[in-house]
């Protein structure tokens, strides 16, 4: 199947519109008030319900380390296709948020080894993640981000996923390198932020067109 692409960290319209119009398969927003790339609640509903005008597209809503609260107004007021959780969730809060929102999870897990790309199968076990999100690990210290860092990681690693559970990849993906990281690795979902921005928390209508024309090529070829 053609990889689809996911352009996360949208905050405006304008933003969204610019990621939908290239053809983007997923849209991301962000609910981390430590980000850049932080929308409320109702900025997120808003953002969501106008992504659903076009069909097809997949509404993803980023959490990190949610609690049972946030995942119950997310899902009755912003209604995503889909949670991205990108904290440090255990497989059996995985599980709960899963069976609690009804909602498709996924999951992003920070790797730099082939063992950890090994033990990220925890996650899709029945009911857990319906997908992992591989992502460079984050950088050490105090106001690090859990994603967004436009770091990426080794992507051979990913070997140890081959032949099994389809998975996303993210993590210093650039207009440049997206067809490179697709035909590597074999994603079924390519996912950027920091690389299609102008600035922290900033979209780049052009980087964005570039970015889906790099990939949708890469899936053509």
């Amino acid at each position: 199947m053609p990889t689809r692409v996911k352009i996360c960290g949208l905050r405006t319209e304008a933003a969204l519109d610019a990621a939908l119009d290239a053809g983007a398969d997923l849209v991301g927003f962000v609910l981390y008030a430590k980000s850049p790339r932080n929308v409320s609640i109702a900025q997120a509903a808003g953002l969501a319900r106008h992504a659903e005008t076009r069909p097809g597209v997949t509404t993803v809503t980023l959490l990190v380390d949610p609690d049972d609260a946030l995942v119950d107004r997310v899902a009755a007021e912003v209604r995503p296709h889909m949670i991205q959780l990108h904290g440090h969730e255990t497989v059996e809060r995985v599980e709960a948020i899963r069976s609690r929102g009804g909602i498709p999870i996924l999951k992003a897990v920070p790797v730099s080894t082939a063992d950890e790309v090994a033990a990220a199968k925890n996650y899709v076990q029945p009911g857990r993640a319906d997908m992992v999100l591989f992502d460079a690990k984050p950088p050490q210290g105090p106001g690090a981000l859990p994603g967004g860092n436009g770091l990426a990681f080794d992507w051979h690693i990913l070997e140890a996923a081959e032949g099994g559970h389809p998975f996303a990849l993210a993590g210093g993906l650039t207009p440049r390198n997206v067809a490179a990281a697709i035909a590597l690795t074999g994603a079924a979902v390519v996912d950027v932020s920091s690389g299609v921005e102008s600035s922290p928390g900033e979209k780049d209508p052009e980087l964005i067109r570039r970015f889906l024309r790099a990939a949708k090529a890469a899936n053509q070829a």
